[in-house]
């Protein structure tokens, strides 16, 4: 998908994307559980950049357990950031957030981070070579030995495992009340629109990004998570 492709998908979807997904909600946790359990050594005045953050599912629990942290959010959806920002609003976290519409590429920060977070969001670059080129911007923004988070939809395509997994998550989708329709329409964009690979496969592109070799450290379903540590090529 082109980004302006991306960007309208995503505003057209803000209002109801938490909604929608609501129900699919246990998995977030997880996720954040292993996440802030994979983050628990940085310093406690880590400066945080969370890549494609929509609605701020994870800035919001990072910040909330981490007090002394402060974050810069990118999203290229104006819609889906404006709802990140009244939720740390809400959250009484807003002051420790930078709020930035665009691209990586568009984001200038002066400083380096400590860390990143990039949840289901390098799946929508289908080029190998871009998507390797994504990784290597977040890690280009890291201190020495920076973390970057991230997790995408993983699985071979070609084997029998993956209409296993599919299959489950397709009934996972009907049970959050996601329509047959938009189901139908996922598991095309699946095939078409969305660069779900093996996940050695992701894992190598992470590390052709400017990584070390990633640790895979949450599955649930086709959604894997990768944590990973920038490699020394690099300057800080």
């Amino acid at each position: 998908m082109h980004q302006d492709e991306i960007t309208a998908l995503f505003n057209q979807q803000a209002a109801n994307y938490d909604a929608q997904w609501a129900k699919t909600v246990p998995i977030r946790h997880c996720l954040h559980l292993l996440l802030g359990a994979s983050l628990a050594d940085l310093p406690k005045d880590a400066n945080i950049l969370c890549v494609g953050v929509g609605t701020g599912d994870e800035l919001i629990y990072l910040a909330t357990e981490n007090p002394g942290w402060t974050f810069t959010a990118v999203e290229p959806s104006g819609a889906m950031l404006d709802i990140c920002r009244h939720r740390a609003q809400q959250a009484d976290i807003a002051a420790r957030c930078v709020f930035h519409e665009g691209y990586l590429d568009s984001h200038h920060a002066p400083e380096k981070y400590d860390a990143a977070t990039c949840f289901l969001v390098s799946q929508f670059l289908l080029d190998e070579a871009a998507r390797s080129g994504f990784f290597s911007e977040i890690a280009a923004r890291l201190k020495p030995d920076g973390l970057l988070a991230s997790s995408d939809l993983a699985s071979d395509i070609e084997s029998p495992e993956y209409e296993v997994l599919l299959q489950a998550w397709m009934h996972m989708m009907s049970a959050a009340d996601v329509s047959a329709d938009a189901i139908e329409r996922m598991r095309k964009a699946y095939a078409n629109d969305v660069g779900v690979l093996p996940a050695g496969k992701i894992a190598s592109i992470i590390t052709s990004g400017g990584f070390e070799l990633p640790v895979q450290f949450f599955q649930a379903g086709l959604i894997h998570g990768w944590l990973s540590k920038r490699a020394g090529k690099h300057e800080a």
